[in-house]
């Protein structure tokens, strides 16, 4: 499922970011890179070095002359940008990115990524059927290449692994107030016992502070268990 999505950088600058690139596509199981007629020369010693362990995604890289050229293959182009771009295409959030992808499971589907320094000419985004907005905030609004990268294979991998991430173990019930309150008791009781309460004015906050200890804990009932457990057995060699 994932060798349909291409991903498309365009005049790339630097050769650490591409490596970068090919780096995250591999995090997420994606191994398909184009790169259109890249700054610096090609094969790229940075480009290597940077991409760690996606030598590989580095290696079968397509280089293409020309945009082109490198959307030819795809069925379904998204264009990616930080900010609103005055042409003629759909903008799209990326939750309806994901919904549109969701429609066509048999399609090729390209990426298009802009250089560092500029973004995607009006010319690339005409390439695109859809145009994604990736959302960051006014202070600064330009992502790195490899960032830029890194969101969007997150976003379809998260989509394509639902059922997989839903069907993590969900964890147990949160005690009940009741269950908490009676091993607070019960620790209240085996800290008299050992006189741990000292002075004896103050044994009012301490017990606040230990409710507070519990209270922002979020315990699960097998929790609750395991301590009471704890304690009664801390308890009777205590007392043996």
């Amino acid at each position: 499922m994932q060798n349909k999505f291409g991903f498309i950088l365009v005049n790339p600058q630097l050769g650490e970011n591409i490596g970068s690139c090919a780096r995250a596509l591999k995090n997420f199981g994606f191994s398909k890179l184009c790169i259109v007629s890249p700054r610096d020369p090609w094969p790229n010693t940075k480009a290597r070095m940077t991409s760690v362990g996606a030598f590989n995604v580095i290696k079968s890289a397509k280089i293409h002359n020309n945009v082109e050229d490198a959307v030819n293959k795809f069925d379904l182009i998204f264009a990616t940008t930080a900010r609103k771009r005055d042409v003629n295409k759909k903008h799209i959030s990326i939750v309806n990115f994901i919904k549109i992808l969701s429609k066509h499971k048999n399609s090729n589907i390209g990426i298009m990524f802009g250089p560092e320094a500029s973004g995607l000419s009006n010319h690339d985004l005409s390439l695109s059927n859809f145009i994604i907005q990736i959302p960051t905030s006014s202070q600064l609004t330009s992502l790195n290449l490899s960032h830029a990268v890194i969101v969007i294979c997150y976003e379809i991998y998260r989509s394509l692994n639902f059922n997989k991430f839903k069907k993590e173990k969900i964890l147990s019930a949160l005690a009940s107030k009741n269950s908490i309150k009676n091993l607070i008791k019960f620790l209240e009781k085996m800290l008299d016992h050992k006189n741990f309460f000292k002075p004896p004015e103050k044994k009012k906050s301490m017990i606040l502070n230990i409710n507070n200890i519990f209270g922002r804990s979020e315990l699960s009932d097998k929790e609750i268990r395991i301590l009471f457990s704890i304690f009664s057995s801390l308890n009777k060699k205590d007392r043996s």
